[in-house]
Parts: structure tokens; C-alpha cells; sequence
């Protein structure tokens, strides 16, 4: 087996094994819900870059000499866009998430990226850029040099070396929040914790937690994603307490197993525990796949019965007309499929048409996400 097919091996088991350790474990709410109310907001804004070394927009992008332009006329600067000849700015857009909670005063981190045909904002510098909510209200202003994760060679037309994607950069902490955003987590004396991935199980956990911990009848499940909580009377005084003890709170997991998750883009295989694969046989290139069921029986060295067992046995082996040949037994786990179809060599785009092939057969019990 070459390092490609080890690597696979091993990236998928640890994928595998990480899903098995984590079901059904405790942990705090705050990491699997939020409440109702509080929450992230997007801002966007239209901006410039300068101090580029000749790699900004070039004279075909007519908005950025328009931009240039109209801020240079706010200083009292009176210039036609068909006399600037300069490569040394380039048009973005800017865009952050708005935290709640924050104050005026607060920083947050920008995300710049071009949207003329420049060809690196490494070394710029973003100019005072209003931030707009999808109220149109300016909620921040973004202003700093740019944080560029990558490096480009542009001694010549086009870059010679590139590493990365240089017209995609960050300023840390460079908006400053100027309107802060109301947050109303209280209605009617009940707060709403909203899971991340709504599932009914996983919301009847969260209810029989918080009824635990803050008496009976004070959790009610809703729907599958939001558990409507009441304010007790010793609470009612300092609803933030209330609020930090609800998070806090320890609740069993209810995760999904028995899901698929295949990155074709990448070639990456997430596996959940409880997978499952009927009987079935597929053949895919050289590579055969059987998955049957076998009886072995047994005599029990006690009181000298036979008994019927399945049996788990994973075997692959090689024939000259059949090419890789790999024999599951019915009710083999996803695990044991990875570990047959690894041992005769098979990429992991091999599994990914596989798992999309015994899905389509309806043999595979379990949701198959492809992203």
C-alpha cells in the first residue's frame, strides 16, 4: 500500500473514530444552541486600496478612476477620471460579521477583496470605509494595512510566482463599531434557545436537561429546533445569571450516526458510526465489491447445541479474472468497508463512487451528504 493509500486509510479511520467517541457525549448547551435574539449580523462596504506597487486596477476599471476621483474632490482636489494614470489603487469590497453584544467603541476584523482586475493588494492600505447593515444603516468604519495570505512575483505584465490568493486580504481589527445593535432575548418573561442542527431528539435531551436542573415545566420543547425556557422567580431580578446558567448547562448529545458527508472536490469521506450496508455486490474498474450474508454454526462446548452466528469477517483478496476482489458480510459497517477497499489499493475517489452507487442500489442505510 503507497503512502496515497495510507494517508486515506488513516485519515478516515481517525474521521471515523472521532464520530464514535463523540455520540451521545456531554457537553454544554452554549456549544450546540444559541438563544433567540442574540446574533451575528453581516456589514458591506465599498472601499479603496492604495499604496499598491503598480499591481491595482488598470484603466479599464472606469469605477475605480470614478472612486479616485470623487474622494480626492472631498479635499478639495478638482481632477478629470481621464487624467488619472495611476496602477497603485485598486477597488474592494468590504465585508464583516457584527458580533452581539458589542459596544460602541468595539473592533472587529475586515475581510478586503478586489472587484477590479487588480493583480495583488499586498502592501495596501484600505482607506476609511463606511460599513452598512441590510437596513442601510453604517453600523462600523474599516480603515488599516492589509494582512495579505499569499505572495505574488509581479516584476513583469503578469505575475511570474504566485503563492496563495493575493487579492483576498484581512485587516484585524480594523473597523470600529459605531451603532450598536439591540439585542431582545426576553419576551414575555421566556427565552428561546434555538439549536445549530435542529433534530427532535436532540431537542427532547435539551428539555429534559433544563427541567433537570431548573425544575419541572420550565422547558418545552417547540419544535424540533427551539426550546422555549420561563424565567424562574429567583431569576426574574438578573436575567443575565439566568442566561449564563442556561448555557452552562450539560446535555447529552443526540448526534446523527448514521450519515454519509463525501467532499468529491477534495476527495474527503466523513463517516458516521451506525452506517450500515445490505447485501450487495459491486463492480467498480478492476475492483469487485461483495457484501453477503453468511451463516456459520457453532456448537456450544457446554451443553453441546448448535447455534446459528453471523459472522463479521472481512477478507479481500486478488483473483486473475476478477481483478480486487473484496467479501463483507451483510451488515458490514462503513468501517469495514474502508478497511477492505484500502487493502487492495483503491483512491478515495474509488469510495466516493462506491458509497453514491450503493446509495443509488438502496443498500446503504444512512444519508449520503455530498458537498
Amino acid at each position: 500500500m503507497n503512502c496515497k493509500f495510507k494517508t486515506m486509510a488513516v485519515l478516515l479511520s481517525l474521521l471515523f473514530l472521532t464520530a464514535a467517541a463523540g455520540d451521545a457525549a456531554q457537553v454544554r448547551l452554549k456549544t450546540i444552541a444559541s438563544i433567540k435574539g442574540v446574533r451575528e449580523n453581516q456589514l458591506i462596504g465599498y472601499g479603496l486600496v492604495v499604496g499598491l506597487q503598480r499591481t491595482g486596477d488598470t484603466q479599464r476599471v472606469l469605477s475605480t478612476l470614478q472612486s479616485v476621483t470623487n474622494m480626492l474632490s472631498q479635499f478639495g482636489i478638482v481632477i478629470s477620471p481621464s487624467q488619472i494614470r495611476t496602477q497603485n489603487v485598486g477597488a474592494v469590497m468590504v465585508t464583516a460579521q457584527l458580533p452581539p453584544l458589542l459596544k460602541s467603541g468595539d473592533k472587529i476584523d475586515v475581510t478586503v477583496s478586489s472587484i477590479g482586475d487588480a493583480r495583488s493588494l499586498q502592501g495596501g492600505n484600505l482607506l476609511m470605509t463606511p460599513l452598512q447593515g441590510p437596513d442601510g444603516q453604517v453600523y462600523a468604519v474599516a480603515q488599516g494595512p492589509l494582512a495579505v495570505g499569499g505572495f505574488s512575483d509581479n516584476t513583469g505584465e503578469f505575475p511570474l510566482i504566485q503563492v496563495n490568493q493575493t487579492t483576498v486580504g484581512r485587516v484585524p481589527s480594523g473597523a470600529l463599531v459605531e451603532r450598536e445593535v439591540p439585542s431582545t432575548f426576553v419576551d414575555n418573561n421566556t427565552i428561546s434557545v434555538l439549536l445549530d442542527h435542529p433534530d427532535f431528539g436532540q431537542a427532547s435531551l435539551v428539555t429534559q436537561a433544563l427541567n433537570q436542573q431548573f425544575g419541572e415545566q420550565v422547558a418545552k420543547a417547540v419544535d424540533g429546533g427551539q426550546i422555549d425556557v420561563k424565567v424562574p422567580f429567583n431569576y426574574q431580578d438578573n436575567v443575565v445569571d439566568f442566561l449564563g446558567a442556561v448555557e452552562d448547562t450539560s446535555v447529552m448529545t443526540d448526534s446523527p450516526a448514521n450519515r454519509v458527508v463525501i467532499n468529491e472536490r477534495t476527495g474527503t469521506v466523513v463517516l458516521g458510526q451506525d452506517v450500515r450496508i445490505d447485501a450487495v455486490a459491486i463492480a467498480h474498474g478492476n475492483l469487485r465489491l461483495v457484501i453477503k450474508k453468511t451463516t456459520q454454526i457453532t456448537r456450544d462446548a457446554v451443553f453441546g447445541k448448535d447455534e446459528l452466528t453471523h459472522t463479521t469477517t472481512v477478507s479481500a483478496e486478488d483473483t486473475e479474472k476478477l481483478g480486487n476482489l473484496v467479501v463483507l458480510p451483510e451488515g458490514a459497517t462503513m468501517m469495514d468497508v474502508v478497511t477492505a477497499i484500502n487493502a487492495v489499493g483503491a483512491t478515495p475517489r474509488d469510495l466516493i463512487s462506491i458509497l453514491q452507487a450503493v446509495k443509488a442500489a438502496g443498500a446503504l442505510h444512512a444519508e449520503l451528504t455530498i458537498i
